[in-house]
């Protein structure tokens, strides 16, 4: 194990979080000074105390995307609004796919997407971004919890083709061999699978999907996509959504961010990658396949290459981090400074350790680093 794998588990195990889902309001004072935040973690003791620097001015600042980040940012919203005067943030979900729409059209300050831009998108954001073009910023570390709802199983495991198999409804049963085989002593049911996938555009729809194209064997024949292209199932609207479904049906199983498996209390498989022994979904454990993670942007942007198919012992395989697209030049300036001084916070070893709890993965140090540089460059 690197040292960048064992200092992000370290923070992913060890963080602490402000829980508090307070919109970003007025408060504080006026002045451009480093305010102090020391909120309350889960268990209602004291969080870390967060060192914000606040704008000069108040103002308003417009996001939207990634349904996958709603929790982190209603976290970061609550110490910001602490520490800082006359701030109003409004963060409106809506998938990754209308949030990148949104900022193309110059609406917000800021998208969040669980995929990176694409090559067009890129484009068409030169004529919001004056001067300059859409960056993808890594923030939010992840995971993508297989969550299931099945009657007398609370432990699974599954593989990459048995999943490309499960969400092309090639395999309908529970108690399918293939399924039995990685389950060996599991009294499987003879029940349907009712799988469950997401009904908007969403970053989340293309990381599981780019794992199912490189883990799958073969068995998942259409490209990653934020647009859902399996056969069959049911489906929902949003992170909420889907967590929400599989709780209330029996025998589901479907895919979302770890948070959303751990407010709802459901189950999440382990994932055999074909190392010694199947990965489990834990913080821990994706915080090592994102420290592994290479830049593969150019300039100033900073979109990473996760490897889906690592077979590396305990390195989870589906891992994903939240961008924010911002304009590397161009930006409003009207909001450009509490934009600066929001996600100089957020990328903050305090602002992501707050999130660590509530099942995120903090960035590692060396990849924070190189993302509050672009964020201090923006103009």
């Amino acid at each position: 194990m690197n040292l960048r794998n064992g200092r992000s588990k370290a923070l992913a195990i060890g963080a602490v979080a402000l829980v508090s889902t307070l919109s970003l309001s007025a408060c504080g004072t006026d002045d451009n000074t480093t305010k102090t935040n020391a909120g309350t973690s889960a268990s209602g003791g004291a969080a870390p105390a967060a060192k914000i620097t606040c704008a000069d001015k108040g103002g308003s600042l417009l996001a939207a995307g990634s349904t996958a980040q709603t929790p982190a940012i209603d976290v970061w919203k609550a110490a910001y609004s602490a520490a800082c005067s006359s701030a109003t943030l409004t963060y409106g979900g809506g998938g990754s796919g209308a949030g990148v729409t949104q900022f193309n059209q110059g609406k917000i300050a800021f998208a969040g997407t669980d995929s990176a831009l694409k090559p067009a998108e890129v484009e068409t954001s030169k004529t919001v971004c004056t001067g300059g073009q859409a960056i993808d910023l890594p923030m939010v570390g992840g995971l993508i919890s297989i969550v299931f709802n099945v009657e007398g199983v609370d432990k699974l495991v599954l593989d990459g083709p048995t999943l490309a198999k499960i969400f092309d409804a090639q395999i309908t049963k529970w108690n399918d061999p293939a399924i039995a085989a990685l389950n060996a002593g599991v009294n499987l049911p003879a029940a349907d699978i009712q799988a469950i996938h997401r009904s908007d555009d969403s970053g989340t729809t293309a990381n599981l999907t780019g794992y199912l194209a490189k883990a799958g064997g073969g068995a998942w024949k259409y490209p990653a996509s934020k647009t859902w292209a399996g056969q069959g199932g049911q489906s929902a609207n949003g992170s909420a959504g889907v967590a929400a479904q599989v709780k209330q049906v029996k025998n589901s199983v479907s895919y979302v961010e770890l948070s959303y498996a751990q407010t709802n209390k459901l189950n999440s498989a382990a994932i055999n990658t074909g190392a010694a022994k199947p990965v489990e979904a834990t913080a821990a454990n994706a915080a090592a396949t994102l420290a592994a993670a290479k830049i593969t942007g150019t300039g100033a942007d900073l979109t990473l290459d996760i490897d889906y198919a690592t077979k590396a012992e305990g390195n989870y395989p589906l891992t994903l981090v939240t961008y924010e697209v911002v304009c590397d030049k161009g930006n409003k300036a009207d909001s450009l400074p509490i934009l600066k001084s929001f996600l100089n916070y957020t990328v903050s070893e305090a602002g992501q350790q707050a999130i660590g709890a509530v099942g995120y993965v903090p960035l590692p140090a060396q990849l924070a680093a190189k993302v509050k540089t672009q964020v201090d460059a923006l103009a």
